[in-house]
């Protein structure tokens, strides 16, 4: 076995060998001896540029087996750092300083605000050219990085060194940095592997974003490392699924609500392909998934729904259903993690009391980097708060009721209210602003903003978005903008952002008070 092996690869190359393992579009199928050596390469680049444990590398790529394989050969060997593409300069900034990246990789054409960040941070920048026709082997990363003293000398990541850094958005302003280990990937995918009883035979059609926990650790690591195959799509695209499921016939896929709503909606339009998948579940996770979309999923493919809760810091899986044990409205059975429901004073409720969700387990991280008072809130004895709240039943089975943050939990994009507010506290024509969440027939949840404008300044709905859109990534930015003279308040003078939704009127996923203005929020 080459000694820069990818642990999150087949142990074995026997066992895989020539089974197929990364599979795209236009594109000739890998197997999983082609990936496992076309990953080596790459982390030896790498290593030969002087990376190794410790290091973080920052990754900005599109969805594609060249993302896959960077990812994996990036976290082989030091920590990989999946960037959303769409960020912008302002978000950019935050993120590369709070990771201290050391390296950045980034398409030849396209990535120009990460590009232009990272040349202002003197961080050395990689290009990969996507334009080339090319077999996945054929693309080589062109290192900037001057050979050093330490240079070639090999370097892998040890069970405790971080493979994987991501942000999640919390209740403050500064988004929190989540490093996971070798280890907590690991344990991780086999929770999940285990779970969906994965194995050589299935092929995951992936389309979420590889720059989530959820795409990640679900649906690239755990089938790679069952000896299965990963379809790489550009990501998710309702115009192409069937396609998709016609010519990959995939044996599953995870997605979060609003997608699988979206592909439920196209399903009538797509009969002869509904009619030949072979689908053996759908799993659905990052988010609530609605009684009805569930039955729909399972009426239109024939094969059950596998419903999941997970989140970042627990490297995603932390309860799930299965094929055989199902219970529509909960998420499942603990899977190689402990979970417990306590009050305030983190002691057990009773059995279906509602109460705050922690978790304990080799897979949940050990704290928040960069964030000592987010630790001291988030942890006691070992055990780790979700933020989350729901109850346990008899059985053992988790049921959600809530969240006891203030996320905004977009069709499973996380978005810090804060972030839009601080935007627009640094705009001179705006008094006041406070982004909240409002109910979304589709995504559960959508953002809105509510604005006071400044003395004698007339703003519209464009003003606001045009002044979000430049700082902020496209799902971030409101479709939903509230003009206001005040703000309401609570007793103590608070802003009460987790009841403005209800304060201002709104029912279902449409604004009903007279003193708004807002653009399409369907």
């Amino acid at each position: 076995m080459d000694s820069l092996h990818c642990p999150f690869l087949p142990s074995s190359s026997a066992a895989a060998g020539e089974r197929p393992a990364l599979l795209a579009p236009g594109r000739l199928p890998y197997s999983h001896d082609q990936l496992a050596a076309m990953v080596a390469r790459t982390a030896r680049q790498l290593v030969a540029a002087g990376i190794g444990p410790g290091d973080t590398v920052a990754i900005s790529m599109p969805n594609g087996p060249e993302m896959a394989i960077l990812f994996l050969a990036v976290s082989t060997v030091a920590g990989a750092a999946p960037l959303n593409p769409a960020y912008r300069e302002a978000e950019l900034e935050f993120y590369l300083d709070d990771l201290e990246a050391k390296l950045l990789i980034c398409p030849k054409a396209g990535s120009d605000a990460a590009r232009k960040v990272a040349v202002a941070k003197q961080i050395p920048v990689v290009e990969v050219d996507l334009a080339r026709e090319v077999h996945f082997d054929e693309f080589l990363l062109d290192m900037p990085m001057a050979p050093t003293a330490a240079s070639g000398i090999l370097r892998t990541n040890n069970t405790d060194d971080i493979a994987l850094l991501l942000h999640t958005s919390g209740t403050t302003a500064r988004p929190k940095l989540v490093g996971l280990t070798r280890a907590n990937i690991e344990a991780s995918i086999r929770n999940i592997v285990m779970t969906l009883a994965l194995g050589a035979g299935d092929t995951c059609l992936s389309i979420l974003p590889l720059f989530h926990i959820h795409g990640l650790i679900a649906t690239l690591c755990a089938p790679l490392s069952a000896s299965g195959a990963v379809v790489c799509t550009s990501g998710f695209d309702a115009m192409k699924f069937f396609r998709w499921i016609d010519e990959f016939t995939p044996s599953w896929y995870s997605a979060v609500p609003s997608m699988h709503q979206a592909i439920l909606q196209r399903a009538k339009r797509n009969s002869d392909s509904v009619a030949n998948a072979r689908l053996k579940f759908v799993r659905s996770s990052s988010a609530a998934l609605a009684p009805a979309t569930l039955e729909g999923l399972e009426q239109t493919f024939r094969c059950p729904v596998i419903e999941a809760y997970g989140m970042t810091e627990a490297t995603h899986q932390i309860t799930s259903n299965n094929a055989v044990n199902r219970r529509p409205g909960s998420v499942g059975w603990k899977i190689g993690t402990d979970v417990r429901v306590v009050n305030d004073d983190w002691q057990d409720v009773a059995e279906r009391t509602d109460g705050n969700i922690i978790i304990k387990g080799p897979n949940v991280h050990t704290g928040y980097l960069h964030s000592p008072t987010a630790n001291a809130e988030s942890f006691r004895d070992g055990w780790f708060n979700t933020g989350d709240r729901g109850f346990l039943d008899s059985d053992g089975s988790l049921t959600i009721t809530g969240r006891t943050k203030e996320i905004i939990n977009r069709g499973g994009e996380k978005i810090a209210p804060l972030e839009v507010d601080n935007i627009l506290a640094r705009d001179g024509r705006v008094a006041e602003a406070i982004a909240f969440a409002i109910p979304h027939k589709s995504l559960g949840e959508d953002i809105a903003v509510a604005v006071v404008p400044a003395e004698e300044q007339d703003l519209t709905v464009d003003d606001i978005r045009s002044q979000l859109a430049a700082n902020l990534a496209p799902h971030k930015v409101p479709r939903t903008v509230i003009f206001l003279k005040e703000i309401p308040k609570g007793p103590t003078g608070k802003i009460q952002r987790l009841k403005l939704a209800d304060i201002l009127g709104f029912v279902g996923d449409a604004a009903t008070t007279p003193i708004f203005k807002s653009v399409d929020g369907n």
